[in-house]
């Protein structure tokens, strides 16, 4: 099986590759597609590609829609870049509760003072701040980086407050007994000094920190955004720290607008630039993908609901791509027993408007019936996986 990178991939995750794949420099002819932050959106997908793997939580480089049309499953690495990404969240807190980059400033400034040691008593107070000890944070969004976030925040003393209407089991679990888990934003944007946003950017959260939102929030708030740019209105930002209410904002995604903010602390979005963000993420997207080719199992997918039947032990194994639309279990289990075969297993899942078929055959489907399932009425894609 043929893979292609669009960026360099970890080593780590490339040594998992077995003697089975071979990565090819010819787009047109991989199998699976390799990505960190290329972007896929003016590129003509070929009938051979049937996963892209991205080495990274967020997907707006990639075009999910025409994939899923295509039958393509697209891959993501959650939790690959937790740990890189809360970290630079507690230094955020930190640079934004005391001058930090001012006072380094100051001694770059003044580094050709003979007497800076004694200089340095005189202007000190100027780069003053505050513990984050005691200072209330509010989270929203308790996924993978949330949770972690939240979880440090309170080991080092902050009272915390998480919001999720959409938390998981998993992530429940992990969260810490002192993180105060709220049923309303509200209480998060009038109660908190400190408000950091870690949810995916959809329509319904696009600008979600506005003008109206900021209005509600305590005089000298701090906010920091290391989830996406577009969740925070610059306009409304500019307002509110020009005004005050916003002490500071701390931000991984500089733009023109952000970066010529007064009080912006902006960071050139080192969120998961880490050595180790960057071999996790790897990892963990060579394995999904090769889970995928070989077995026809899903994790972990962005476009495609979750189904895992483990290694076939029959003789066969046939994966059914379709929209999620009445009757399509009944015509393709129909067409296999009208040849005679034999489902030994069969799982269905569906998300959204995609469902998949995941088949395990007692013999061989000739190619004629896999065309017939090809032939029906809203399937994207039949593979034959073994």
């Amino acid at each position: 099986m043929k893979l292609h990178c669009l960026n360099p991939i970890s080593k780590y995750g490339m040594a998992l590759l077995t003697g089975q794949y071979q990565v090819t420099e010819n787009r047109d002819e991989a199998e699976g597609i390799l990505v960190r932050s290329a972007s896929m959106h003016e590129m003509e997908l070929s009938s051979s590609l049937l996963a892209v793997a991205r080495a990274g939580a967020g997907v707006n480089n990639i075009p999910l829609d025409t994939c899923a049309e295509a039958g393509v499953v697209v891959f993501n690495t959650p939790g690959a870049n937790a740990n890189g990404v809360k970290e630079l969240v507690l230094a955020g807190l930190l640079l934004a509760s005391r001058d930090i980059a001012g006072g380094m400033k100051w001694c770059q400034d003044n580094k050709e003072d003979e007497n800076i040691a004694k200089s340095v008593e005189k202007s000190k107070k100027a780069f003053a701040g505050h513990e984050i000890k005691g200072k209330k944070l509010g989270v929203i969004g308790l996924g993978a980086i949330g949770a972690e976030v939240a979880n440090a925040a309170a080991a080092l003393g902050m009272e915390v407050y998480g919001y999720d209407p959409f938390i998981s089991v998993n992530a429940a679990w992990m969260l810490s007994m002192d993180v105060k888990h709220i049923t309303s934003v509200d209480s998060i944007y009038k109660e908190c000094d400190y408000i950091t946003i870690h949810v995916p950017l959809m329509d319904s959260t696009k600008k979600m920190i506005n003008k109206e939102i900021l209005s509600t929030m305590k005089d000298g708030v701090v906010v920091l955004n290391f989830a996406r740019d577009l969740l925070v209105d610059d306009d409304a930002m500019a307002e509110a720290l020009e005004s005050g209410k916003v002490h500071r904002y701390v931000t991984d995604f500089p733009n023109p607008k952000s970066v010529a903010m007064k009080n912006v602390i902006a960071i050139p979005h080192l969120g998961a630039s880490t050595e180790e963000s960057e071999d996790n993420c790897a990892v963990m997207a060579v394995k999904e993908m090769m889970n995928y080719l070989e077995n026809g199992n899903i994790k972990h997918s962005v476009n495609y609901p979750s189904c895992d039947m483990g290694i076939c032990s029959t003789a066969s194994r046939v994966a059914v791509m379709h929209r999620n639309i009445p009757k399509m279990i009944g015509q393709i289990t129909g067409i296999l027993a009208e040849q005679g075969i034999n489902i030994s297993d069969m799982t269905n899942k569906s998300r959204d408007k995609y469902a998949y078929t995941l088949l395990d055959l007692e013999s061989k489907a000739e190619e004629d019936t896999i065309q017939k399932l090809r032939e029906i009425k809203g399937v994207l894609r039949v593979r034959v996986i073994k």
